[in-house]
């Protein structure tokens, strides 16, 4: 896939986590560890909207509502927080 000026996706040096892209993800093939089964269970005992809900308060809260400046790691934290989000709201139109 590439974007208007002809680069691939993955090809913006400047991205605020490029190392931690679907790219480095583990082959969805291999079986799930005992902690990731279980991290799995307790997502489902949870529900997705509700942590999906949950994560995206978190953020606004501390992107809207505080006085902390924000670096590198901090806009890193965030941009993390909003890729489970919306990783979880997926999972959740699909139940």
């Amino acid at each position: 896939m590439q974007t208007s000026n002809g680069e691939g996706v993955g090809a913006n040096e400047h991205s605020t986590n490029p190392t931690n892209d679907a790219r480095h993800a583990s082959n969805v093939g291999d079986p799930l560890t005992q902690s990731q089964a279980e991290f799995w269970y307790l997502v489902e005992c949870q529900g997705c909207k509700e942590l999906a809900h949950s994560l995206k308060m978190v953020h606004d809260l501390a992107l809207y509502h505080s006085d902390v400046p924000f670096d590198t790691a901090e806009k890193t934290a965030l941009f993390d927080l909003k890729v489970l989000w919306e990783g979880f709201e997926r999972m959740g139109e699909k139940v």
